[in-house]
């Protein structure tokens, strides 16, 4: 009954009231503690030090990520980057600190041990937390990668669609805060950025299963992308999909990066 309750709560938005109703029964995590994480090294040299983080879905978390295989799809696709898996779970939302939380265990602490380049990866729950996370972080990622991601309710989504899509719509006033009650507008807001020039385009990656119930956001997203950076797949909302599209993205940013020296 719980697990019906935190459906319909994410289905209309209520991202913290979900996080509420989990917290004795999911895969919430300490936010008093700093984000757990594990880092993969890749084998070889990259053309620069460049370390892919992953924030992970709803459900999962270090040892989840580890069971699938998650740096093993990316390395894949791209042998020489690192990879840190993260347990950025649903704690870490709650109080939306998650973009200052990972700015600074995460972000911050890359950029001092030397790498040039971050990349963020995020499935599901973790594939808006990467958006909220590069919205409040500007010039600290340098591409996205999103599975599937949770884009929010579906009123908003179809409030997008009647003005015109995603480039003419008008999310209103930046307000003084973001709260509940607005994220997802501003989510919006920012990924509207991308349609505003070819480099903020080309920073983010999409990939899906066609069968996946999260497949409804893409055509609100897709005029906002690089239309090579979309990637469909046959499934539905599970690691095996994502893997797969994974190695396909990191191979192509290999390729990228190895033609751009």
């Amino acid at each position: 009954m719980i697990q019906k309750t935190v459906l319909k709560a994410l289905r209309f938005g209520g991202i913290l009231l979900a996080a509420a109703l989990l917290a004795a029964c999911g895969n919430m995590g300490d936010r008093r503690l700093p984000i757990p994480t594990t880092t993969l090294l890749g084998s070889g040299e990259a053309d620069i030090k460049t370390l892919v983080v992953v924030l992970p879905g709803r459900h999962d978390n270090v040892e989840v990520m580890q069971k699938f295989g998650v740096a093993q799809a990316i390395h894949a696709g791209w042998p020489e980057v690192d990879v840190q898996l993260t347990s950025a779970t649903m704690a870490y939302y709650t109080d939306g600190g998650l973009a200052t939380r990972s700015r600074e265990e995460l972000l911050a602490p890359a950029q001092a041990n030397g790498y040039q380049r971050i990349i963020l990866m995020g499935a599901s729950m973790g594939g808006m937390g990467s958006l909220i996370v590069d919205q409040a972080n500007p010039g600290m990622i340098d591409h996205l990668v999103l599975m599937a991601p949770y884009l929010g309710e579906q009123e908003l989504l179809e409030e997008i669609q009647a003005a015109g899509g995603i480039s003419a719509w008008q999310p209103g006033p930046v307000p003084a805060v973001t709260d509940k009650s607005n994220f997802q507008r501003e989510l919006w807001r920012h990924i509207q950025t991308f349609t505003r020039d070819d480099a903020s385009r080309n920073r983010v990656w999409l990939a899906y299963g066609a069968a996946d119930s999260l497949a409804k956001t893409v055509p609100v997203i897709a005029p906002a992308l690089d239309a090579e950076h979309l990637y469909e797949r046959e499934g539905g909302h599970k690691w095996v999909v994502w893997n797969a599209a994974a190695s396909e993205v990191f191979a192509a940013l290999r390729r990228q990066a190895v033609g751009s020296r």
